[in-house]
C-alpha cells in the first residue's frame, strides 16, 4: 500500500482486513449459459408472493421505511415462535455480527470463532478494534472443548456457524449448550443460523431453547438463502432483551429498505413456498453427494444448502474448478478458507445438479487417460 497522506490513519486493525471475495456470477470470455452455484442462493428465488410484493414497495419509494420494523419482526415472531420484542433487524446478518462487535468488542477485547468459520467474524472484530482469535476445529467441525480452552478474560464474543460454511458441519443442541455454560461470564455465544432452515434433523434447535434459557446467547438468521432475498440484504437476530436494546441503540434509523422489509415480511409468512424449496435442497443434497462419493470424492454429510467437495490435491481442485467454469458452472474455491483442495458446490435444481455431477465425472476420468 502507497500511504496517500501519512497523517491520516484509518483506526488500529482496520489495514488488516482482507478485502471480502464473494462468489463469482460472471465468467470472461464465456458466451453460453451460466450458472452460479458459488453464492448458496436459492435456485428458485423468492416466493412468487414476495416478488409481487416488491414490485407493490415500487409505489411508495419516495417514502422512507418504518424505523421500527413491527410487522417484520411479528411475521418472524409467528413463524418462528420468537418473541418479536426481542428480534431485531439489519442488512443482512453481517449487519447484525458488526453490531455486536461494535457493541460489545474494543482495543484489548478478543472475539473468538472456529478456523473454517464466516469471513465476517474476523473483519468485524478488527473493525470494532478487538483481537480475532481463531480456535482450530475437530474434522472439520466445531469443537466445544478448544473453543472453551481458547477462552479468557479478554473474550468478549464467540461466534459459530451452525451449521457451518463452508463445511457443512453442524453440532447438537446438547453441544451448544455446553459450551453457553461454559463460557466466561463477560462473553456472549452468537450462534450464526444462516443454513438453519435447510436443517432436516427434526430434533434440532436453531438455538431458541439456550436462549430462553440464558442471558448471553445470541442468534443471528438471514433471508438470504432458503428466503431467496440476497439481493436486498436482509437479516435478523435474537437474544436475551438488554442485549437486544444495545444493539438497537447503535442501528440507523432506516437501515432496511421499504422494498426490502414488505418484500421480507410476505417472503416468511409464505411457509409452503419456503417447504418446497427445502425439500428439493434435501432430495437433491442427497443426490449430488452420493453422485460425487462415488467417484472417490470427500464430501462431510452436509446440512446446508451446498456440499464441500474434497479433492486428493489442490491442483485437482483446481482442475476441476477450470472444467467447471469451461462448461458455465460457477462454483466456489475456498483455499481462503483453508480448503485449497476444496470446492464448495451450492445445490442447484435438477438440471445444474446432473450437470456437476456429469462434468466432475468426465473431469476425473481424463485424469487416469
Amino acid at each position: 500500500m502507497t500511504d496517500a497522506h501519512p497523517k491520516i490513519r484509518p483506526q488500529p486493525g482496520i489495514l488488516d482486513i482482507a478485502l471480502y471475495v464473494g462468489g463469482e456470477s460472471k465468467l470472461a470470455g464465456q458466451t453460453n449459459q451460466i450458472t452460479k452455484l458459488s453464492s448458496n442462493e436459492n435456485p428458485y428465488g423468492a416466493s412468487p408472493k414476495a416478488v409481487e410484493a416488491y414490485k407493490a414497495a415500487s409505489e411508495v419509494l419516495a417514502s422512507y421505511p418504518s424505523t421500527d420494523h413491527a410487522e417484520l419482526r411479528a411475521a418472524i415472531g409467528q413463524v418462528h415462535g420468537v418473541d418479536a420484542a426481542r428480534v431485531i433487524c439489519g442488512a443482512g446478518s453481517d449487519e447484525i455480527i458488526a453490531f455486536l462487535c461494535q457493541v460489545y468488542a474494543g482495543e484489548g477485547d478478543e472475539v473468538l470463532y472456529t478456523e473454517h468459520g464466516f469471513a465476517m467474524y474476523r473483519i468485524s472484530a478488527l473493525a470494532a478494534g478487538a483481537t480475532p482469535v481463531e480456535v482450530k476445529e475437530d474434522n472439520r467441525t466445531t469443537d466445544v472443548d478448544a473453543l472453551l480452552a481458547a477462552c479468557n478474560d479478554k473474550t468478549k464474543l464467540v461466534f459459530i456457524a451452525n451449521p457451518n460454511n463452508p463445511t457443512g458441519t453442524m453440532i447438537s443442541g446438547k453441544e451448544v449448550a455446553r459450551l453457553a455454560e461454559g463460557l466466561p461470564e463477560q462473553a456472549i455465544l452468537v450462534l450464526d443460523g444462516a443454513y438453519v432452515e435447510f436443517v432436516d434433523d427434526e430434533d434440532f434447535d436453531a438455538g431458541l431453547a439456550v436462549i430462553e434459557s440464558r442471558d448471553n446467547v445470541v442468534m443471528t438468521r438471514t433471508f438470504s438463502k432458503l428466503y431467496g432475498l440476497g439481493g436486498l440484504r436482509i437479516g435478523w437476530g435474537y437474544g436475551p432483551a438488554h442485549i437486544i436494546d444495545a444493539l438497537n441503540r447503535v442501528r440507523g434509523p432506516f437501515n432496511i429498505s421499504g422494498a426490502a422489509l414488505a418484500t421480507a415480511e410476505v417472503a416468511v409468512l409464505d411457509e409452503g413456498y419456503s417447504a418446497k424449496c427445502k425439500a428439493l435442497n434435501t432430495q437433491w443434497r442427497g443426490w449430488l453427494t452420493d453422485e460425487l462419493t462415488a467417484l472417490g470424492l470427500e464430501i462431510d454429510p452436509s446440512h446446508g444448502n451446498f456440499i464441500l467437495v474434497r479433492f486428493a490435491t489442490s491442483e485437482l481442485a483446481e482442475g476441476c474448478d477450470a472444467a467447471l467454469r469451461h462448461r458455465g458452472l460457477i462454483v466456489r474455491k475456498v483455499g481462503g478458507y483453508g480448503f485449497p483442495e476444496g470446492l464448495r458446490i451450492t445445490i442447484g435444481d435438477e438440471i445444474a445438479c446432473r450437470q456437476v455431477a456429469q462434468s466432475v465425472k468426465e473431469f476425473l476420468e481424463g485424469q487416469d487417460e
